[in-house]
Parts: structure tokens; sequence; C-alpha cells
């Protein structure tokens, strides 16, 4: 069996001496794994870094075998942002949130072209990181969990939403909140329409995101958050700020 697509490598594992066992969201064959024979080259190393856009050719002689990858580059974001703690450490969070999150060989196009708008942002654009938050309701939505944030759940109304449900991912306005307000996830304002986000925004849409993604996705298959995804959290909450390029 073969196919040809393109995908972005996910997590990268030594086999033997000379191998390397790749994973990559793929456009048409979802998250899908293989074998790249002298994966460990000085040739082919550099690009089998998470982050990195590849063609794949996969083949192996049964559908449900490993198989083995041949690899071409298309754009390699990893070496680009290597320079940047903060965006490459994005890269490594949204790689490693889709490899626990994604079931294997599950195609999902619309997510695989989120991530690539993801990574042309990140060699980009300042603005990343509300592109991040979104990103990963994106893939609560894609898994069958999206967040109802357009309308309040208790009065059916769209101003002044200010908070969400943990329990039900639905939004809550300001005025309804009422003696619930402290079992509220806050509901930043540029994903209620409100505009650009600032710091404080993007520290609350993590939460709110990160939230959901431990309760629908990761804690039905017991596990942790990924631990670069916490290591971004935490590099944007020591230094919230970025310089214009």
């Amino acid at each position: 069996m073969e196919w040809r697509d393109e995908g972005v490598v996910l997590e990268v594992r030594p086999l033997g001496e000379r191998d390397l066992k790749i994973t990559a969201l793929t456009f048409e064959h979802g998250r899908h794994a293989g074998l790249v024979i002298a994966g460990r080259s000085r040739k082919k190393a550099p690009l089998l870094q998470p982050g990195n856009r590849l063609d794949l050719l996969w083949r192996a002689r049964l559908e449900s075998q490993l198989g083995h990858f041949a690899v071409e580059p298309r754009r390699l974001y990893a070496a680009t942002l290597v320079d940047d703690p903060r965006r490459l450490q994005a890269v490594a969070a949204v790689t490693a949130l889709l490899e626990a999150s994604l079931p294997e060989r599950e195609p999902h196009p619309k997510l695989y072209a989120a991530l690539l708008t993801l990574l042309g942002r990140l060699a980009a654009d300042q603005a990343w990181p509300e592109a991040y938050v979104r990103f990963e309701l994106l893939l609560l939505a894609e898994l069958g969990f999206a967040l109802e944030l357009d309308r309040c759940a208790l009065t059916g109304m769209r101003e002044g939403l200010a908070y969400v449900s943990p329990r039900t991912g639905r939004a809550v306005s300001a005025t309804a909140a009422g003696p619930w307000v402290d079992r509220l996830l806050p509901l930043p304002a540029f994903l209620a329409g409100g505009g650009t986000a600032d710091p404080a925004q993007i520290a609350q849409g993590l939460r709110l995101a990160g939230h959901f993604i431990a309760r629908h996705i990761l804690a039905p298959v017991d596990r942790p958050m990924p631990a670069a995804r916490e290591r971004l959290v935490a590099l944007l909450a020591l230094n919230p700020s970025e310089e214009p390029a």
C-alpha cells in the first residue's frame, strides 16, 4: 500500500541508532505515524522537527502496519522560529496537544488548514497568541466539544457576555451571572466580539480552552495536559509583552 499527502510533524521518537518514528498531522489521512529510515542523519534530522511541513510518501505491505515515510520539505517553520522562545514554545505546545488529542488516522482537513494558518501567523504576525487560543477552541469543536460563546445560556441575549459555565461550555452575561459568578470562567472580550486581545485576555482564553480540553479530551483517556502547553502558558505569563518586529 502507498499514498502521498502533505503533513505537519507532531512528534519524533528515536527508533534504533539511525531511524526515527514520526507522527504527522496530514491533510487527508489525519494523525499518522511512520518510520523514517536514517532519520537521525544530518540530511534528514533538520526536516523532522515538530512544526515542519513536509511532503510525505507512506508505504506499507498492510494498512495496519506502521509503514515507512519518505519525506521532502515544504516549509521548515521550526528553523525560522528558533530565535524566538515564545513562538517556538507555541509550536511545541500545539504539536504536543494535537498528538495527545487526535485519534489516529482520522482525517481533520479543517483542523489541518487551521494549523497551517497558525504556523504562518507564528512566523509573521504579532497577534499570534490570539490565533493560538482560537486554534485550541477549534480543536474542541472538531472533536465534538464546541463551546457556545455567542449568546447567554440564561437569557438568550448576545450582549454583555462575560463568563462561561465550566460545566456546559455556554456563555453567561454579566447581568445573569448573579450569585454563581465565582463558579464561572471569565470569557475574554476578544472571544465575545470585543476586538484585539491583550495579555490578560490571552491568559483567560488559555485557561478557558485548557479547562475544556482537559475535561473532555484528556481526562477521559487519563492523559495530563502536555508539558509543552503548560510551559507556553507560563512563558506568556512571565513575559506577556512583545516588541513589534
